[in-house]
């Protein structure tokens, strides 16, 4: 296994990485912002390749393994005082961002993403303990997540790995076929 940051070549497999801990949200979100006759896919593939964002390949570290891209972390700080929840945000996006800003100054674990054929091999948890470190690092006290209280199998993982569940809101579905009824702010302290 090899640890390297992401570059833009790696594009397509964080658009998959992305979608994969995003259980499906990403790619209905991409359907949407796909213009007509446009792949929902290539507009992932071009998020990724951005330079600036959130989800970009510059905050993207991924571990080869067998020679493939097999796992990613990507993440972020967020700062001592965020910025309040812009009125204008979409509904669908308003109670992640109220959780994160419920983790002032942590490293903020925006994607764990195994591919399936590379799952059960230990990858994400060592994604987790680098994002301890990279927080660590930045002079950082916590790391924090969030993830669908439907997947029993990540917060599992999390749990074992330190992560307490602080608080929890609503999923707005707005057509996101999902079975997920919360979304949960997991952090642990450093």
């Amino acid at each position: 296994m090899t640890f390297r940051p992401a570059t833009k070549a790696d594009a397509p497999a964080l658009a998959e990485f992305v979608n994969y801990a995003g259980e499906g949200l990403p790619l209905y979100l991409w359907t949407k912002f796909a213009k007509e006759g446009e792949d929902p896919w290539a507009v992932g593939r071009a998020r990724a390749a951005r330079d600036e964002g959130a989800f970009s390949w510059r905050n993207a570290t991924v571990i080869e393994h067998g020679g493939e891209c097999a796992s990613c972390l990507i993440g972020y700080a967020i700062p001592a005082n965020p910025e309040p929840v812009p009125a204008d945000m979409p509904a669908m996006f308003v109670p992640l961002q109220e959780l994160e800003n419920l983790a002032p100054a942590s490293w903020y674990i925006n994607v764990v993403g195994v591919h399936p054929q590379f799952r059960n091999l230990g990858l994400g948890g060592k994604l987790l303990v680098l994002a301890d470190d990279v927080a660590r690092k930045s002079g950082l006290r916590a790391t924090s997540l969030i993830v669908a209280d439907s997947n029993r199998d990540a917060r599992r993982l999390y749990a074992r790995h330190g992560m307490r569940e602080r608080a929890s809101r609503k999923v707005v579905k707005n057509g996101w076929q999902t079975s997920a009824e919360n979304w949960v702010l997991m952090v642990k302290s450093l």
